[in-house]
């Protein structure tokens, strides 16, 4: 029997879109210097949301006074009270969830599912377990009495945009930073909603800015001599210019970046189970994931009974309106992404791999890409090596433990990784000689405040979150 799904569109009534955003600049809504602007458009849609203002290098001066002037108040603030406003703003963003939820959903263009049940929930945790930290750092591991950088320049990605900022800006005021913080060009409007929720709580003028604009923006932010710290997450290729650019400066670097991580199946996993979390690992958020577990690893002796039950799982994942709370797969968040997902799988073509894509009705406007297999890869195709970044799987198998190894290893990243299997000894093993910051076993994608997530190699350096996360943010931490 097949069931049909009815609509169950989220309301967008309970968002209050702004025609047009301004700079959020030592606690009040400014318009940049120059009047320029910039639309920010639904990818599921293609129609314009709002107008963001756009700051430029003297915008972005402006900004870094106002942290600076911030800092004298935030910095000798009691720690005990600087808590009670992270505490705050966490107790904000869980009454205005919903709010956030549609919001992301509409800018972004991931199902509303996901930015209800997983962003929002978890922005909101980062900033009570950060709210947690911010009087107790003598005992984080860090040194006794820890000393804050300053003024900390954060650029963040389109991902994520909501729970990038929390990752960001909750360790950042916690060990007593102030911010100036620049949303990715195509995602800027959960940002500027965070800023209401500042404002909300009555946040200190210039401890929370954020400077909406394109690279050149946060070009100003990365040279700024003003700023001691930069935290980027991002791509590969953006983290190596930001290493050279404050290569000599002084200033504190981290880097979260590009990932192609290996989902290793052996042959004694539990293969319903494995399924689900091969489904998770790599269609979550469209696939815009740098942990995604973009290749497939599997034991060749089961390779055949996997492949079938995951196609089988693919044909029911519902692709559509990124507000209906059906939706498994909304829309790609670009048409510039769109174009290097189709190229990237093309290529998969034009290499003799194999594809297999569901069956699923694409809209007629927005940017979309169906879920996607490709078998038949090896390690010399480029989709086996290159970042996607979309919902698009490489399917290698292999033969022994120490094949998988190998292969897994066989990638200029080192972000994340699973295993799938029912021998504890095999999961400690594996674990132990995959060149991965992050290793999930028998689940993936699962993601918690209190543990460190960071790569090795072109993945990038530092750790966000838990005790290794409020290091970054502290001068002479160990």
């Amino acid at each position: 029997m097949t069931f049909e799904y009815s609509s169950a569109p989220e309301s967008k009534a309970i968002v209050k879109l702004e025609p047009l955003y301004k700079l959020y600049i030592g606690g009040k809504f400014v318009a940049p210097k120059s009047g320029k602007s910039f639309a920010s458009i639904n990818p599921a849609t293609e129609e314009v949301l709002a107008k963001v203002g756009y700051a430029e290098k003297s915008d972005v001066d402006k900004a870094v006074v106002a942290a600076q002037a911030g800092l004298k108040i935030w910095s000798k603030m009691a720690p005990s009270e600087r808590s009670k406003y992270l505490y705050r703003i966490a107790r904000i963003m869980q009454e205005r969830s919903r709010e956030f939820a549609v919001l992301e959903s509409m800018d972004n263009g991931k199902p509303i599912r996901e930015t209800r049940d997983v962003d929002v929930p978890l922005a909101a945790a980062h900033f009570f377990y950060h709210a947690g930290w911010a009087d107790k750092l003598d005992h984080a591991g860090v040194g006794v009495n820890p000393k804050p950088y300053g003024v900390v320049g954060q650029i963040i990605p389109w991902n994520f945009p909501l729970l990038m900022l929390a990752w960001k800006v909750a360790p950042a005021l916690a060990t007593g930073n102030t911010v100036v913080l620049k949303p990715a060009e195509t995602t800027p409007l959960s940002a500027m909603l965070f800023a209401q929720a500042c404002e909300q709580a009555e946040l200190p003028a210039g401890v929370v800015n954020i400077v909406t604009g394109d690279g050149a923006t946060g070009a100003a932010i990365v040279n700024h001599p003003d700023i001691s710290k930069i935290a980027f997450t991002g791509s590969t290729e953006v983290g190596k210019l930001i290493a050279r650019s404050v290569a000599g400066t002084g200033k504190g670097l981290t880097l979260e970046l590009g990932g192609k991580g290996a989902n290793i199946v052996f042959e004694d996993a539990p293969l319903d189970e494995t399924v689900e979390g091969i489904v998770n690992g790599i269609f979550f958020n469209q696939g815009h994931v740098c942990c995604a577990g973009s290749r497939l690893l599997v034991q060749e002796n089961i390779q055949e009974e996997l492949l079938e039950k995951l196609k089988r799982r693919m044909a029911l994942i519902r692709l559509g309106d990124p507000l209906d709370k059906n939706t498994d797969i909304g829309a790609i968040n670009s048409k510039e992404q769109l174009n290097k997902i189709t190229e990237l799988a093309n290529s998969g073509d034009e290499e003799g791999a194999l594809r297999f894509s569901t069956d699923c009705a694409i809209p007629s406007k927005g940017f979309w890409f169906p879920p996607t297999i490709f078998t038949g890869v090896t390690q010399a195709h480029r989709i086996a090596s290159e970042e996607i970044f979309g919902p698009v799987l490489s399917v290698i198998s292999f033969r022994t433990p120490q094949e998988a190894i190998e292969k897994a290893n066989n990638t200029p990243y080192g972000l994340s990784a699973g295993i799938w299997t029912d021998k504890g000894s095999r999961i400690l093993w594996t674990a132990k000689h995959l060149r991965a910051g992050v290793i999930w076993a028998n689940t993936f994608n699962k993601f918690d405040p209190a543990s460190p997530f960071g790569g090795y190699k072109e993945s990038g350096w530092g750790r966000e979150g838990g005790r290794h996360g409020l290091s970054a943010y502290l001068k002479g931490a160990k």
